[in-house]
């Protein structure tokens, strides 16, 4: 038997049932993987840096502990990358996925530690880490309760939250000094336009790079008016090593944990959610009763080793899911080749530097094309539900009310009690929450011969078995 060409090429190569080699299990030229790889941490790197940034101007964080973080974050978010697209043992649904920290993980980690102390914080993390492990049986259980009604629902409000992120990339926070600023928005929409006329001129390869020479070519035309500075990029030293526990000894307090606690109990149904869209853009045929746990293990362990090093909760991020889709490439090993580039990265300061230095307004651009595509995915599984039953298109509409509400609303719950209001400004705890539980009302409770008759309109397609 022969020795792979490179380490991330499985020996032997994983099948289908028709002893074909998946798309999704395909390995590639170590060269060509390696570019892949390095479109999705120029897409997604935005995310930790800004998450990082956004947690040291909050909590006043010293520039030192705040270059740890972003190592940290960097390290980890290639570590959780490497075990989901690869699946060591129980943890990783052996999808193309990429972790990274970021969203409402982080504000709960803010929250907890301006309330109780930066120790506390981390012992929540470390403290939610764990109870993940310990509910999981028990989600398990329950995920015959996700339906495509639900997940798309779910998909779409996510996609729809991502577009939002994109977007104020772009424009900057509403009220903030140069908000919308026409050059910025200038940039993004060329950003936009070049990726359409890559995807359109170019063929083979180089039509699967689009996004990536769209980031390109944007960055380019913004060093060309001046708003590309390498000064930031330029000093500093060569490597950073992160520093564990950069905040001391974690303090574990189980009440001032309990709301990212609760947190963790939604973002296991949105790993669930992500896990069933994966596969369906990938061609993967997954049993979610063991391909999911598998998804949320690997984010549990994650969380737990970021934890460790000051980081908040890390989760499986759905972003990556419309890069696959756009680019067409949908093997494994490309986003565990990213996984490789981002470990990297967490060594390499100046390097993380300069990517930091890629104008938020063409990220932004970029970002909204991939992720518009997601909320497109979440549409494609509504197909499935059969909305021209009534009960299935009330509990879509409801949910896509109440959840996009603090979407769309931003500050609505602003007079609610703080912990109430972090749940309910997450649109897609509350959509996930209300579509579950409308479809538990309508198709479960009492009403076993409509159940029955419904099971089929929304049963799961040929990428997921419940």
């Amino acid at each position: 038997m022969s020795s792979p060409a490179h380490p991330l090429e499985p020996t032997p190569p994983p099948t289908g049932t028709s002893g074909v080699v998946r798309p999704v299990d395909e390995s590639r030229p170590l060269g060509r993987i390696l570019v892949f790889g390095v479109q999705h941490v120029l897409v997604m790197a935005a995310t930790p840096i800004s998450a990082i940034f956004l947690m040291s101007a909050t909590l006043r964080l010293s520039p030192g502990i705040t270059v740890d973080l972003l190592s940290a974050a960097l390290l980890l978010s290639g570590i959780g990358s490497l075990v989901q697209s690869l699946g060591p043992w129980k943890f990783g649904p052996r999808l193309p996925f990429v972790m990274l920290p970021g969203g409402a993980p982080l504000i709960l980690f803010m929250a907890i530690a301006q309330q109780h102390g930066l120790r506390t914080a981390t012992g929540a993390v470390i403290l939610t880490a764990a109870f993940t492990f310990l509910v999981l049986p028990l989600f398990a259980r329950l995920l015959k309760f996700f339906p495509p009604l639900v997940i798309g629902t779910m998909i779409v409000i996510v996609g729809i939250n991502l577009v939002k992120v994109g977007a104020l990339l772009v424009t900057g926070q509403p009220g903030a000094p140069g908000f919308g600023d026409p050059a910025r928005l200038g940039l993004a929409f060329a950003t936009i336009g070049l990726i359409v006329l890559f995807t359109r001129l170019l063929r083979g390869v180089l039509r699967q790079l689009a996004v990536l020479l769209g980031l390109a070519g944007g960055t380019g035309l913004a060093f060309a008016l001046g708003q590309v500075h390498l000064d930031a990029a330029l000093s500093g030293g060569l490597i950073g090593v992160p520093r564990p526990l950069p905040f001391g000894a974690p303090v574990f307090d189980l009440l001032a944990a309990l709301p990212l606690m609760l947190y963790s109990l939604v973002s296991m149904a949105e790993a669930t959610g992500q896990t069933v869209i994966n596969a369906e853009a990938v061609g993967k045929d997954i049993d979610v009763r063991s391909d999911v746990p598998r998804t949320v293990r690997g984010d549990a362990l994650t969380s737990l080793l970021g934890g460790c090093f000051g980081l908040p909760l890390m989760v499986t991020s759905g972003e990556n899911i419309g890069i696959v889709r756009v680019t067409g490439v949908r093997s494994r090993y490309v986003t565990a080749a990213a996984g490789m580039v981002l470990v990297v990265l967490g060594f390499l300061t100046p390097v993380a530097r300069a990517i930091s230095v890629m104008p938020s307004a063409v990220v932004g651009g970029a970002a909204m094309v991939v992720f518009a595509v997601i909320t497109v995915l979440g549409v494609q599984m509504l197909q499935r539900a059969r909305l021209e039953d009534h009960t299935s298109l009330v509990t879509c509409a409801v949910a896509l009310a109440l959840g996009l509400l603090p979407i769309l609303v931003p500050g609505v719950y602003a007079q609610f009690p703080s912990g109430v209001r972090i749940l309910l400004e997450s649109g897609v705890a509350v959509g996930a929450f209300v579509a579950a539980v409308l479809n538990v009302v309508f198709h479960h409770l009492g009403r076993r011969g409509e159940a029955v008759t419904a099971r089929p309109a929304e049963a799961p397609g040929p990428a997921a078995r419940v």
